[in-house]
């Protein structure tokens, strides 16, 4: 199959992944507010941005750094089965170290441990993660396979919300079912890669061990940077406030999320065909990628502009009247879809396929430096309007500093070239 054909079927495949991961919630999302309430559903949000730090810590760098190693290895079965060997076994012992630290820092503090099922059972995801290597998939651009496994995970976790979940006191329930939907597809996905793909499970070499652990150590630096302005801020809500107003920002904030997630299929779909571009023509790999910039650009302001402008109306229709408090929150965070798809390009895209490793996580760093200050002064006076600005300035100051970054290093996304007079 052609590069261009591979990149459409990949990108449709992501698309239909995408599109259920956008209509199931349509459909969960309200439901579940209604029946939980603002203060369990905030419960929810606050134990899953907790969960989310260990997640962060069993990934490593790997979605990024194992990804593009097995891009460029994806033709040579040996050196493939190397690299998912050692990963697997990285992420599974990290996973197991998570897992202890969870148990001590749950049971030893009574705010959590009032909840100890809760946190316990949301940390089942990690499991799911960790059986499902989707790095391997989207290096090996295998993405009907992605596709096709995280529509079955969606639609048992979108059925068993209906059957299980019908009051308050069900809440445990949601992270259970959840967890569950991600253990067994990753089970499938470990039997397609090594009944289907021909990946061998071996010992790994310690070199091969060191050499992941490396090439993955700028992206997990990145990674925890930018944990420290996208979960980090529902957890210091729920700190500083309580579950009712992390509610209403999760609320919110899952609505912009969902939306700005439409750009993911293409995000995941091109990642690995630039790498390879830039690993064998710089140029060629730019002249892609300033396509890429206007078939992100132009949608993502016009639907972040339409999120500002129905905000009322989208927030009332999804979460209900409950949640009036979260229609500032959704016109706060109305231009992420915008913001957020160009940083993704000039960052992921660029940045780590042409050798600036260092340059973005300095960036990222500064930018959770920027976010934590920001959020602990703003979550008091201003509770969930206050992390929503923090999270607001955080993300301009991330896209405007990799672009000029871009700059500096002689990448110019934007060219613009004089002819008889006029800029074309």
């Amino acid at each position: 199959m052609g590069s261009r054909k591979r990149l459409i079927s990949n990108y449709l495949s992501l698309s239909s992944v995408q599109a259920v991961n956008y209509i199931l919630p349509l459909i969960t999302v309200p439901y579940l507010v209604r029946v939980l309430g603002p203060e369990k559903f905030g419960l929810i949000a606050f134990a899953q941005a907790f969960i989310g730090y260990f997640g962060i810590l069993t990934d490593y760098g790997f979605n990024l750094s194992a990804t593009r190693e097995i891009s460029i290895n994806r033709d040579n079965k040996e050196r493939v089965s190397a690299i998912f060997s050692s990963v697997m076994l990285i992420k599974a012992v990290f996973m197991l170290i998570n897992f202890f630290m969870l148990c001590l820092f749950v049971f030893s503090i009574n705010k959590f441990r009032t909840e100890w099922l809760l946190y316990l059972l949301t940390f089942g995801m990690i499991l799911g993660g960790v059986l499902f290597p989707v790095w391997l998939f989207q290096g090996m651009e295998r993405m009907k396979q992605i596709a096709v496994l995280n529509i079955l995970a969606k639609t048992i976790f979108t059925i068993s919300i209906f059957v299980f979940v019908r009051s308050r006191n069900d809440y445990v329930y949601v992270p259970l079912i959840n967890s569950c939907g991600y253990v067994v597809v990753g089970i499938i996905s470990l039997w397609l890669i090594i009944k289907k793909f021909g990946v061998k499970i071996r010992i790994p070499l310690f070199i091969d061990i060191k050499r992941q652990l490396k090439e993955g150590w700028h992206i997990f630096i990145s990674t925890i940077a930018i944990s420290l302005y996208t979960i980090s801020n529902t957890f210091i809500l729920g700190l500083f406030t309580n579950n009712t107003i992390v509610g209403y920002y999760s609320g919110g904030e899952k609505i912009v999320r969902a939306v700005q997630g439409l750009m993911g299929p293409l995000s995941q779909t091109v990642y690995p065909h630039i790498s390879k571009l830039a690993s064998e023509s710089r140029e060629t790999a730019l002249v892609f990628i300033r396509k890429l910039v206007k078939m992100v650009g132009i949608p993502t302001f016009l639907i972040s502009l339409a999120l500002l402008i129905f905000a009322p109306q989208i927030s009332n229709i999804i979460l209900g009247r409950q949640f009036k408090e979260s229609i500032i929150v959704i016109q706060i965070l109305s231009f992420f879809p915008f913001i957020i798809g160009l940083s993704n390009i000039f960052g992921i895209q660029v940045m780590l396929n042409f050798g600036l490793k260092q340059v973005f996580s300095r960036i990222l760093m500064s930018a959770s430096l920027i976010n934590i200050l920001s959020a602990l002064i703003l979550v008091t006076p201003l509770q969930h309007i206050g992390i929503s600005i923090s999270v607001l300035i955080t993300e301009i100051f991330v896209t405007s500093s990799m672009f000029i970054a871009l700059q500096r290093n002689g990448l110019k996304i934007f060219q613009f070239k004089m002819h008889y007079g006029s800029i074309k």
